[in-house]
């Protein structure tokens, strides 16, 4: 498989993405626990949206983008096209990943306070996470090309579900992976500060906290098995796989605390995106009958997302039905809370 990954280039990426992670850190060290307010959330999406484009911007310049020979200028417009084509795809759907988090968040009460290192355990889980399922997703496309048309039909087949899926009320006390949870381990009904465990009556439980952290990750595998063949859809190049969805990871915890507020007002955002799954499967199924340019399912992708954001300001959204409740929803104070 063709890539313009040299080791130079993986090594300034994998610096380059230590180096923000540490300021990160750093910045949720030194505030603690605390509320992440709009103004935040808002200068920190900007932050991650700007480290992207520069990274994608040295990474133009590097191939020759600003040179005179022809070749490296077409191949550096076509790669710089390709990562943030792909960025834009991984971020759309992490719109999806979002709403998901804040049912979840929601759910179980988790206090405002504890939501951002909650996010940001998830969001290193979700980078080791795609990574690999990414290199494993290279390796089959370089050794069976048919593997394409079997990301395609799943792209498709998982557009037309979540297409019917819209605008209905995810029910998460149904959920397998909750109800596994509950049968095999113990849970305490409160929380323990930013604690993991903790010990009630003599007995060492997981805390309501842990619950959270455990579905974050097992949303992230679900989302991934959809996002991930989506971008090879794109370009098939590891390398550019590969950073477009780190640089889209990256920013997630950040846009939560952006969007949170706007899930109702965004209602429509789902059908979007399950239209531009259905094109993008469509466009691996086609491949080696017609390769859609790569202008074209970007200039796709942002039309279908703003008209869909702009009918949803227009048209008001139909009432949903609220799921199950916890067996015994935990309260964010601390307080006890008898199991029904």
């Amino acid at each position: 498989m063709i890539s313009i990954g040299t080791p130079l280039l993986w090594t300034l990426f994998i610096v380059f993405v230590l180096i923000a992670l540490a300021i990160d850190f750093l910045a949720l060290n030194r505030q603690g626990a605390h509320t992440v307010s709009i103004r935040e959330a808002t200068v920190w999406s900007l932050i991650w949206v700007a480290v992207s484009f520069l990274f994608v911007g040295l990474l133009w310049w590097y191939l020759g983008g600003a040179g005179q020979d022809p070749i490296s200028r077409e191949l550096a417009d076509a790669k710089a096209l390709e990562f943030v084509t792909g960025y834009l795809v991984e971020k759309a759907l992490a719109v999806d990943n979002i709403f998901v988090f804040l049912m979840i968040f929601t759910y179980f009460a988790v206090p405002s306070a504890f939501q951002k290192r909650v996010l940001m355990i998830g969001i290193l889980g979700a980078l080791v996470l795609r990574a690999i399922m990414i290199l494993i997703g290279a390796w089959l496309i370089a050794q069976f090309h048919w593997i394409m048309y079997v990301f395609g039909a799943f792209l498709l087949f998982t557009g037309i579900k979540m297409w019917w899926a819209a605008g209905q009320e995810p029910d998460l006390g149904n959920n397998p992976a909750l109800r596994w949870i509950e049968r095999h381990m113990k849970l305490s009904p409160n929380y323990d500060g930013e604690k993991f465990f903790t010990v009630n009556n003599g007995v060492k439980m997981a805390t309501p906290l842990l619950v959270v952290i455990l579905l974050i990750g097992i949303v992230d595998v679900v989302f991934a098995v959809d996002s991930i063949p989506a971008i090879f859809a794109i370009t098939t190049d590891p390398f550019i796989v590969l950073t477009s969805n780190v640089f889209a990871i990256l920013g997630l915890r950040a846009m939560y605390f952006l969007l949170a507020g706007m899930h109702e007002r965004f209602h429509l955002l789902s059908y979007g995106l399950a239209i531009v799954l259905g094109f993008i499967g469509t466009k691996m199924l086609l491949i080696d009958i017609y390769k859609i340019p790569i202008v074209w399912s970007l200039g796709f992708t942002i039309t279908t997302l703003a008209v869909t954001m702009l009918l949803s300001l227009r048209i008001p959204a139909k009432p949903g039905k609220a799921g199950t409740a916890f067996p015994f929803p935990p309260k964010p104070d601390g307080g006890s809370i008898e199991e029904k």
